[in-house]
Parts: structure tokens; sequence; C-alpha cells
């Protein structure tokens, strides 16, 4: 069982991430979409214009897992105007600035899923459960003055997104996102509201030039 936040319980996998309506718009999608390459775990998600006008338009998805059972990722872009403190008080002195809810999808919303990264050469605390590399969720049931001293940073997200088996490939094949390789700040990005610019002029092909895609091509 993921160790879920105490507002809500929710199951281990969405029944399923889309949310919005596809445009018809396809482009390059930077990754394999077949089902038995290796997996796309700790890499993101980044919305191309095809799904301009959904819920993901313009969404940065950290995917925390992702194999043959399906996929699951946090939004990493959408801040929220409820602060930590107003729903978990307890752990307001511990997420990385801006100290605010994150929206990190569309499936159970009212559950809270706190994602950190681990400090190095550090036991991993109470209520820990690693993802990849020092990427990790924590319980929220834990005190948080075991986790504080272990962990680099944190992010409290409200809901998550989530794909059935062979959703998430196919929609990367028609073209919805692109997958690209994470860096090291992402996560933890002091200004998560630009992360979608910022991580497609990093691209090294012309992937970049999406940066500059208007966000309503018709005043363009």
């Amino acid at each position: 069982m993921w160790p879920w936040g105490p507002i809500a319980p929710v199951p281990d996998r969405a029944p399923g991430g889309r949310g919005g309506t596809l445009a018809d718009m396809a482009t390059n999608t930077g990754g394999s979409a077949d089902p038995g390459a290796p997996g796309w775990t700790g890499r993101l998600l980044v919305a191309t214009p095809a799904l301009r006008a959904s819920i993901f338009e313009r969404s940065v998805i950290l995917l925390l897992d992702h194999d043959s059972d399906g996929s699951l990722g946090v939004v990493l872009n959408h801040p929220l105007e409820v602060t930590v403190e107003q729903v978990l008080p307890a752990w307001a002195g511990s997420v990385t600035a801006p100290d605010v809810l994150f929206g990190g999808g569309p499936v159970s919303t009212d559950a809270a899923l706190a994602v950190g990264v681990l400090a190095d050469e550090v036991p991993e605390p109470l209520g820990w459960r690693p993802m990849y590399d020092r990427v990790g969720l924590v319980d929220l049931d834990a005190p948080h003055e075991v986790v504080d001293g272990a962990v680099l940073g944190l992010r409290v997200f409200a809901g998550y997104a989530g794909w059935s088996p062979g959703q998430l490939e196919g929609e990367v094949e028609e073209g919805s996102w692109l997958v690209v390789d994470a860096g090291p700040q992402d996560l933890l990005d002091a200004s998560p509201q630009d992360l979608w610019p910022r991580v497609l002029r990093r691209q090294p092909d012309d992937t970049r030039l999406l940066a500059t895609y208007p966000r309503d091509p018709a005043l363009n």
C-alpha cells in the first residue's frame, strides 16, 4: 500500500490519467512507446500542444512508477493557492518553498501524496518508501521530525495522475506527451510555474522549439 497522507485513502493505481480532449496535433515523442521498452520511472512527461485546452495543458509530470501494471506520476508545475499549513500544519515547516500544496493530478484529489529527496549517506527514515534513485514517498502519518533531517526537500501533492497498462504508451505514441530526462532540481524547483518552457528549452533537438508555442495559436 502506498504511504498516502491522512486526508483520504486512495488506491495503489489510478483507473486512468487522461483528463481532457486531445487535439489532432502530433509531434515527436522523444521516447519509445513500446510497452516492452525500459520503464520510464524517474523521467518526465511533458505535455505537447496536442493537450491544449485539457486539464494537462502545459503540464510537466514526474513519473514515480512505470511498468507493465501501469503508470503513476505527479504534476510538478501546478502550485495551488492552499498552503500546507492549512491542510497539514505539522508538515508546514518541512516542505520546500513554495510552501503550498501542488495539484498532482486528477485522481483522488482529496488525498495527499508527499514526495521527497533523500539526503546522501543517511538511513531511510520511518515511513519512507523508495521509488527511484534518492526519490521516495513519505508517510504523512509518520512524525515529521524523523523525516526532516533525512531529506533534502519535500513536496506535498493533492491527487496524482495514473494510467492503466498500455494507456500511457498509447498517449505518447499519438503525440500527447514527450518523455524526457528529469533534471536534479525539477521536483523541488523554486519556480515551478515556469517549468514547462524551461524543460523544453533544454532539449537537444527541435523539441526545444515547442517552448515558444503560444497558449492560443489563434492569437499568433
